[in-house]
């Protein structure tokens, strides 16, 4: 059903999985998207993908922006800045997983990839976006973020646990492996850290928002375990680079013990929390959609970990994240 007084929203990480759906039902609501994707070939399959759906092509605006590289990340900021379209919400979805990979990637600026698509580049957009955000009354910020940002959570218990330590790795500056320092690269806490970070990111966003007298709702989420059939999504990545172990873990979570959330349950999930009164309360909130057995899911408000409720930390990371960006972004 088409909304009577249409939302300007930017969503990352639209061009598959939950993103993706989150973008469809937006669009047969009547909604008006930009949603960057990382090549012209990715922009083309999410525009067909969603006329294909029925989106007037009026709606749509696919720009390439590869959120990997900050400098493609700070020109996309100041094209859409110089066209000066207020924004109803800024929905900061992508994420990428290198589960089973040895050795860390890095991105064009020396930063270690997960820690570079999942937080830098999600923050230099809020930094540099927030005026039109700003620009009315009723914007929002929604943060795709997990469970296992918990040590205490199904999946923040499996494998090493999220933990920033004290940031040494992130105040070195370019060239590190992990946040915390440790000089032993593990993609599954790299991914568990840069969910941490979202959270972080959104309390201290919070913060400034507050001081700043702006009462804007800044959201924190996780949709659950999602692993779609398709070679697309979330674990494409990870598909790549372990095929078989990949395929054994779907097979186990997803068809025989039936842990995991659909991914168009999640995208309608992600396009509530995005446009939906009920969720238009000012400040932070964090929401999840857990798992209370076989093939049953209850989407609450739910307490963030301990570490991810240390507004020092939020602080600290934002700062250091902030010192970083300007060292090595060049546009």
């Amino acid at each position: 059903m088409r909304r009577p007084n249409p939302a300007h929203l930017l969503i990352t990480g639209a061009s598959s999985g939950i993103g993706l759906e989150a973008a469809k039902a937006l669009a047969y609501e009547g909604h008006v998207l930009t949603l960057p994707c990382r090549t012209q070939s990715r922009c083309d399959q999410t525009r067909t993908a969603l006329l294909q759906s029925g989106a007037d092509p009026k709606q749509l605006d696919c720009p390439v922006v590869d959120l990997a590289d900050l400098n493609s990340v700070e020109r996309g900021c100041q094209s859409w800045l110089a066209e000066a379209k207020p924004l109803d919400g800024l929905i900061l979805n992508a994420g990428l997983q290198r589960a089973g990979t040895k050795q860390p990637c890095f991105s064009p600026q020396g930063i270690e990839l997960t820690f570079a698509v999942n937080h830098l580049a999600h923050q230099l957009m809020v930094m540099r976006l927030m005026p039109l955000l700003q620009a009315n009354n009723h914007s929002r910020i929604v943060i795709t973020a997990s469970d296992v940002h918990n040590p205490a959570s199904g999946g923040g218990r499996v494998g090493n646990p999220a933990g920033l330590g004290d940031m040494e790795g992130l105040s070195k500056g370019a060239g590190f492996e992990m946040v915390d320092g440790d000089s032993r690269f593990d993609a599954d806490k790299a991914y568990k850290d840069s969910k941490l970070c979202n959270v972080l990111m959104g309390r201290e966003l919070t913060r400034q928002l507050h001081g700043g007298g702006r009462a804007v709702p800044v959201i924190a989420w996780s949709p659950g375990l999602v692993i779609p059939k398709s070679s697309e999504g979330f674990f494409r990545t990870s598909r790549q680079e372990n095929p078989i172990g990949l395929a054994l873990f779907s097979f186990v979570a997803r068809d025989l013990l039936r842990l995991t959330e659909s991914t168009s349950t999640a995208g309608r999930l992600l396009s509530a929390l995005a446009t939906e009164q009920t969720f238009d309360q000012p400040g932070f909130a964090y929401f999840s959609n857990h798992l209370i057995g076989p093939g049953r899911h209850r989407f609450e408000p739910k307490d963030t970990s301990e570490e991810a409720n240390n507004a020092a930390k939020a602080e600290r990371l934002w700062r250091l994240s902030d010192d970083l960006m300007t060292q090595i972004c060049q546009v």
